[in-house]
């Protein structure tokens, strides 16, 4: 997979204005478009799409320093078909028009080129099994939420909070098959996994109960990657999380497929400053 993404930069490298074509790349080297760009996000700590963007940006703007070519040619050498996007695309990344950085030599905030690595320390343990399971009926309370990367999220916390007792205590009694207890889904994210963008949180549990008035995600049968980690809540589990992709994933015959990624608490502190979790990551052979 470190060979792959780095063919990817070396792809992005050769002409940063043409137009990626993510899916073609991922399936000539024999892997999947989904685990591309998770891997990308969870490495890089952006998704694809933003690295281009800055990429481009970042040569556009050695262009209009060190070239004549008025704005349209620049605007068109980076992909772009008209000067108001261009500059739209120019001023997010560097602060300033286009125009602006020509007459006076910036501000510019260039992207260099990535690169990736793979250090092998074994300094992270990773408990871990592989777990096949039918198909899952996810029942519980769901809304939209902005995608936090660090840290708990506010907007879950508020949302869990403002359910009543009532409602967990009936969802624990509506779980009937693992992953047991009262769970954690994240669905619908955002391919590059941007931060602020949206996904769909579901507090629930998994069940084959009828629950008309309860949201509900099916999942299709499959494999399940399974991690425990345990310590302060949610850094140990963000840590458990990053270690996927630059320890477990890396060394191992298998890669993320499409579907909700799952924590189940196993354990926690009575005010949730620690706990023990399982973090469900859908999987299928590399």
């Amino acid at each position: 997979m470190i060979g792959d993404l780095n063919n990817l930069l070396d792809e992005i490298e050769a002409d940063p204005g043409a137009e990626l074509d993510v899916a073609g790349f991922a399936a000539r080297r024999g892997t999947t478009e989904y685990h591309l760009r998770r891997m990308f996000a969870a490495l890089a700590g952006t998704g694809i799409s933003e690295y281009v963007r800055r990429r481009r940006m970042t040569v556009a703007a050695t262009a209009l320093l060190t070239t004549d070519a008025d704005l349209l040619t620049v605007a068109v050498a980076h992909g772009y078909g008209s000067t108001e996007a261009f500059n739209r695309a120019f001023r997010s990344v560097h602060g300033a028009s286009p125009a602006d950085v020509r007459r006076d030599g910036g501000p510019v905030r260039p992207q260099a080129p990535l690169r990736f690595r793979l250090t092998v320390e074994g300094t992270t343990p990773m408990h871990t099994r592989i777990v096949d399971l039918p198909a899952l009926r996810l029942v519980g309370h769901s809304t939209r939420v902005p995608l936090v990367h660090q840290g708990a999220n506010p907007h879950i916390q508020s949302f869990v909070a403002s359910l009543p007792a009532s409602a967990h205590q009936r969802l624990k009694e509506l779980n009937d098959a693992e992953p047991a207890g009262l769970l954690q889904v994240s669905t619908d994210l955002d391919p590059d996994r941007t931060e602020g963008s949206e996904l769909t949180y579901l507090h629930g549990v998994v069940s084959s109960a009828e629950a008309d008035d309860l949201d509900t995600i099916d999942v299709p049968q499959g494999t399940w990657a399974v991690f425990r980690s345990s310590g302060a809540y949610p850094d140990a589990l963000q840590s458990t999380w990053a270690a996927t992709a630059t320890e477990w994933f890396p060394a191992q015959p298998w890669r993320l497929r499409p579907g909700p990624e799952i924590v189940a608490v196993l354990e926690r502190a009575e005010d949730f400053s620690t706990a023990t979790c399982e973090l469900w990551l859908p999987v299928e052979p590399d």
